[in-house]
């Protein structure tokens, strides 16, 4: 390990010279990387001066451990430690808000990606050629071979929706791999979802064609240590982020995925409520009682694996959450009521009064769960 991170002639190169670029690998899971990706970044990166921030997100196998052990001998390097949230794109926000350098560059701990190809970008930014550097696997040059035919038509479809539906018109929105100045980063900051996995597809759709972007041909390679950082809820994600995007940020992304899970609990309490009067033939009060409950319980698992996987509660933290959910959907079911009686005085229309009534339902629930339930600590 120490003879991997000796400083060489590119880091004498750079004492005391300002910093050029700040590299930004997300990771989980990628401690047998950490040193080879650093040493391939000194290679590719000669001449400039650069840092690299790894944003871990409390990996069991020590990732954190093994990139402090770096920094130890390499001031370049430095780590962000994530406890209670997960995500991608939360991960590269983070790291790009704490960069130092007027560049910022992602790229993957897995060596997927082709770390040659920042020298190149990092020219074009600093030329005023682009604000927005792309690698793209998509154009003349580029490669997605390593992917198999399941991944590679994903990515394709994925990549197609997002031009046609965002107006998105660059090769591969998809890309993972970018470097973008950081300036223009944090004045679109604000605006990007800290969930999800595509935090590229996030700026340009945000920007709204704002940027000056070029895109780079790279060769995307085959995983070698660590495990992939997306999860079966990365189609999920992606379809929130293009509604969020649609509705020009009016409607968050963990918004959407709460009302679609407070849909499969509509679902959950119809089922439940025709079989406690059919099969059981329980008085309705009771029925509805069991129903509502069902749901509440089946909305927060829903909710607690889905919405809020980030900030994941776990051990008595779910019977905790469990029970501050029952009060909050309670409060909000009152709330439903209320504003579904109020319309309906004015307006004697059943089904107006009953969608005004969700909506303000779901809307406190929300707010409640996040503010009481699954606060960020």
């Amino acid at each position: 390990m120490n003879e991997a991170i000796r400083p060489g002639p590119g880091q004498i190169l750079q004492a005391g010279a300002p910093l050029q670029l700040s590299v930004v690998v997300p990771t989980f899971n990628e401690r047998g990387n950490v040193a080879t990706l650093v040493q391939r970044l000194d290679a590719a990166l000669v001449g400039i001066s650069w840092e690299v921030i790894f944003v871990d997100d409390n990996s069991p196998d020590g990732t954190a451990d093994a990139v402090r052990e770096l920094a130890r001998a390499d001031s370049r390097v430095r780590c962000i430690r994530r406890i209670g949230r997960r995500g991608l794109s939360g991960a590269c926000i983070e790291g790009m808000l704490a960069s130092s350098a007027p560049c910022a560059a992602v790229i993957d701990g897995d060596l997927q990606h082709d770390e040659t190809q920042l020298a190149k970008m990092l020219g074009l930014i600093e030329s005023g050629a682009a604000e927005l550097v792309i690698g793209s696997r998509y154009i003349e040059g580029g490669s997605a071979d390593s992917f198999n035919q399941q991944r590679l038509g994903a990515s394709k479809f994925a990549t197609a929706v997002a031009q046609r539906v965002l107006k998105v018109e660059i090769a591969d929105p998809m890309s993972g791999f970018f470097m973008i100045r950081r300036d223009r980063f944090e004045q679109l900051a604000p605006r990007l979802s800290t969930q999800g996995f595509k935090i590229l597809l996030d700026v340009v759709a945000t920007a709204g064609g704002d940027l000056r972007v070029i895109e780079v041909p790279y060769t995307f390679g085959s995983r070698l240590h660590g495990e992939s950082k997306l999860d079966s809820m990365v189609a999920l994600d992606f379809l929130g982020l293009v509604l969020a995007k649609l509705t020009n940020d009016t409607v968050s992304l963990r918004f959407l995925l709460f009302a679609l899970v407070g849909s499969i609990g509509l679902f959950v309490h119809f089922a439940v409520l025709f079989v406690t009067l059919e099969a059981f033939d329980l008085p309705f009060a009771e029925a509805q009682a069991i129903a509502a409950l069902c749901a509440m319980t089946s909305n927060f698992l829903l909710n607690n694996f889905l919405t809020y996987r980030d900030q994941r509660l776990k051990g008595l933290g779910i019977l905790r959450g469990l029970l501050i959910f029952y009060v909050v959907c309670s409060v909000g079911l009152l709330a439903n009521v209320g504003v579904a009686w109020s319309v309906f005085d004015q307006e004697p229309i059943w089904w107006l009064a009953g969608a005004a009534g969700a909506l303000m339902g779901v809307v406190w629930n929300y707010a409640m769960s996040g503010l009481f339930v699954w606060r960020k600590r």
